[in-house]
């Protein structure tokens, strides 16, 4: 395939392609719009920030990094230490593909095909994400020195400094097998590897380039002298390359046929480059500013150059070990106290060191200086991958306030808004949506998210005789011994629940609507005894729990339900005495996922396969029966509404579901969609993980009532998941690790304070599905299944 049968491939992702580059504190990425990154300086962790389309981006969690790399559509970074290695896709969506502390990170290297790093074990390379790429590694005995990944093929230097080269399929295979033939013969101390080209240092410290030249890539440029430049630093992109002068840490740039000097960069003295498809940019040694240039950048007037409004970015990594040449100049300012940058031992008094993976080492040759600066800052065509996991904050202040309470066995809260403002500004976005490619695709909701809400009314109760069974009032005093209170097992919507048997053997649920005088509890009653009526008596799904059969007779509203022997998830996770208990089926976690995944299906058959499209408006841990296999089922229809049938915006007359659970958006701007119930599973996922209500009171706050969500959500952001795990369950084994963690990502989208920026049913029942294979996975957190994370 050609560069431009490739280019064409990938035009559903984007007008531009981009090449991945070695680890530094500087990282590019293209693919659905120009992204530049770094190492935030001066402050006490050592976060990443983003620039994309004239804007900064938080980048989380916000913890300590100490390298990062990019590629299309995809950048990762590890974290201080080398233990843990995440990545983000063009959403800026986190996910950890790698946590080790027996093999510490030490080189990363993100490309089009694949992710490489070199840890400090031997053998010291692993890859991750394309199975065609790793099942052409080479020897997995073998020991690098350095790697770099370009446009379909990976090079790597060996420890006795031969280079190797690999690719992902037949034409890359031909074009690794090129430009590793060309460097036959040469020892290497580094290799960057470009669009069909790669360059290095030799062990003389000149920079050799080998491959094609079919723009001038590999003409290097001469001084006024005649003479090559001596470089530092080197950075390719597709067509062109860039690397910094030794004279003066100036830029020189070649190939691409002259597109790539600027004027921008003249008399620039800069730390270290990144090149990106058609562009590149570099840290600038004088303020640490980061300036881009060349023809591919986002606006035709920004081309020439521009300075983009990132703060200070580290010049190195902030490391804890002895510096044995000395600190880099304001080390401690830059690092802000929580480590050091040190000075490369052979670097002049005038030159500052480069960042990671900029290596300077001592050269053989007695006619050169003291030493050169290796392992470059790549460009290479960023991944057709994108990872999950992911990330924002979000609040439910707006789930209190004044609420009339239905029974249930949780508070359910009804607000009258009639008179209500519907705002026209939406509630802040903290996050996009994440998705984890399983067995599905990703799809948009039917039910769309807006159009006309209503009850589905039964009218006489004949029009569900040939679905459901009609009991006499008698019958059902018989079957739950006149309801005594023995046989009282919960509450739901409208009324208590007991458990009965019927005369034919049968055990049931029997709900009956509470009596009373008044009109308006009538009114309720009757209202929630049709809705569930109308919508059990046409849905049958594994996962909703069946209607047996109902009653009408004068005042009374019963409805028969199978009985659901393992009760309600909330009792599991929060009655005293389950509480108590450690021997609970459900303290595992690859259990708790399963229920999870359940629940998910019954709420995505609502949503997606349900004719007309139903809205639950009321999921909950306790809304969520056990039958005695354990199969998940939902339940209690009550508060259930059709989904919209017209593109006309509506707000229901009043806003229905319970506090802790409740879509905050819903209950403030009155705006129902099916997202609402996906913002309610989000909470019981938190409550499976955390083993906490959905309102509790925290022992910290001297008993000061907090949502599970704002307890759990930045917790998980700050990447200190384990801390909030549910002690019952325990910490997870390695093969449940990454489970668990895609559970919460999922989770913490699902709360988002934005509905549109929340997942759909069936994005959320991919993840879970992925989740569970994952508790089988012997890889551990390592997985080999693809990711894609998308917004809505």
């Amino acid at each position: 395939m050609s560069p431009l049968q490739f280019a064409a491939v990938f035009l559903f992702i984007s007008a531009f392609d981009a090449l991945g580059a070695a680890a530094s504190t500087l990282a590019v990425s293209y693919g659905d719009a120009n992204t530049v990154c770094g190492i935030v300086a001066e402050q006490k962790k050592q976060r990443i920030q983003c620039w994309r389309q004239n804007r900064t981006v938080d980048i989380l969690p916000e913890v300590s990094f100490e390298s990062i790399s990019g590629g299309r559509n995809v950048f990762c970074g590890v974290r201080s230490g080398g233990y843990s290695l995440i990545c983000w896709n063009s959403t800026f969506v986190p996910k950890r593909i790698y946590y080790g502390k027996d093999a510490l990170l030490t080189n990363l290297t993100v490309g089009d095909d694949q992710i490489c790093a070199l840890s400090d074990g031997t053998p010291n390379l692993k890859c991750w994400r394309d199975d065609d790429v790793l099942a052409k590694l080479p020897d997995k005995s073998a020991t690098f020195s350095g790697i770099s990944a370009g446009l379909g093929f990976t090079c790597g230097v060996l420890v006795n400094n031969t280079v190797t080269c690999w690719g992902g399929n037949d034409e890359n295979d031909t074009i690794s097998n090129f430009i590793e033939n060309e460097f036959v013969g040469l020892k290497m101390l580094n290799i960057v590897a470009g669009g069909e080209f790669a360059c290095g240092f030799n062990l003389s410290g000149f920079l050799v380039c080998k491959g094609k030249n079919d723009s001038g890539q590999l003409n290097l440029p001469m001084s006024n002298s005649g003479y090559e430049y001596e470089y530092n630093a080197v950075a390719l992109g597709f067509k062109h390359g860039c690397a910094i002068t030794r004279i003066n840490n100036s830029v020189a740039c070649w190939g691409g046929k002259g597109e790539f000097s600027s004027n921008v960069t003249d008399g620039v003295s800069f730390v270290s480059i990144v090149a990106g498809f058609n562009y590149t940019c570099g840290l600038s040694a004088s303020n640490f500013s980061v300036i881009c240039w060349g023809p591919g950048w986002d606006n035709s007037s920004y081309s020439l150059g521009v300075e983009l409004s990132l703060p200070k970015i580290l010049p190195g990594p902030c490391v804890e070990s002895k510096c044995e040449c000395g600190l880099y100049p304001q080390s401690q300012t830059l690092c802000s106290g929580n480590g050091d940058i040190c000075r490369s031992c052979d670097s002049l008094e005038s030159f500052p060191p480069v960042s990671s993976p900029v290596v300077y080492i001592p050269s053989p040759s007695k006619d050169l200086k003291k030493g050169f600066l290796i392992l470059a800052i790549v460009g290479c065509v960023g991944g057709l991958l994108a990872i999950c996991t992911g990330i924002y904050l979000l609040w439910t202040g707006a789930c209190f306030g004044h609420k009339k309470i239905h029974s249930s066995v949780q508070p359910t809260i009804t607000r009258n808004s009639s008179n209500a403002q519907h705002s026209s500004t939406s509630p802040p976005s903290r996050s996009s949506t994440i998705r984890r490619q399983g067995s599905r695709v990703w799809g948009r909701q039917r039910s769309g998210t807006s159009g006309v809400f209503s009850r589905q009314r039964s009218g006489t109760s004949a029009k569900h005789a040939d679905r459901a069974e009609e009991f006499t009032f008698a019958d059902l005093v018989a079957a739950t011994n006149s309801f005594s209170l023995e046989n009282k097992i919960g509450a739901g919507s409208f009324g208590i629940v007991y458990k009965g048997k019927l005369a034919d053997g049968r055990e049931v649920a029997i709900k009956r609507g509470e009596t009373g005088t008044k009109l308006k509890k009538f009114q309720e009653k009757e209202s929630a005894f049709d809705s569930e009526l109308s919508f059990l008596s046409r849905l049958h799904h594994k996962h909703l729990v069946r209607l047996v059969g109902y009653c009408e007779e004068g005042d009374e509203r019963l409805l028969v339900y199978d009985y659901m022997k393992n009760g309600a998830l909330y009792n599991h996770l929060h009655d005293k005495d389950n509480v108590e208990k450690s021997s609970s089926l459900l303290n595992s976690w690859k259990m708790r996922i399963k229920i999870a995944l359940d629940a998910a299906r019954g709420i995505e058959y609502l949503h997606n396969y349900a004719v007309p499209s139903i809205i639950h408006r009321d999921i909950k841990s306790s809304n969520i029966l056990l039958d005695a296999n354990w199969t998940a089922r939902v339940s209690d229809f009550g508060l259930s509404l059709n989904g919209p049938e017209s593109d006309r915006d509506y707000r229901p007359m009043k806003a229905a579901g319970t506090v802790g659970y409740i879509d905050p958006e819903y209950y403030s701007l009155n705006v129902l969609t099916a997202k609402s119930d996906v913002y309610g599973l989000g909470v019981v996922l938190l409550e499976l993980l955390t083993g906490k209500r959905a309102i509790f009171k925290s022992e910290e706050n001297e008993g000061t009532p907090i949502s599970v969500v704002d307890f759990a959500v930045p917790v998980i952001m700050a990447g200190e998941l384990m801390k909030i795990l549910d002690p019952r369950v325990g910490q997870p084994e390695l093969n449940e690790a990454e489970a668990v963690e895609l559970v919460a990502y999922t989770a913490m989208h699902c709360v988002n304070l934005e509905g549109k920026e929340r997942p759909t049913m069936t994005d959320i029942v991919a993840n879970l599905e992925r989740a569970l294979a994952l508790c089988d996975d012997s890889h551990g957190s390592i997985s080999s299944g693809p990711i894609s994370i998308i917004s809505q």
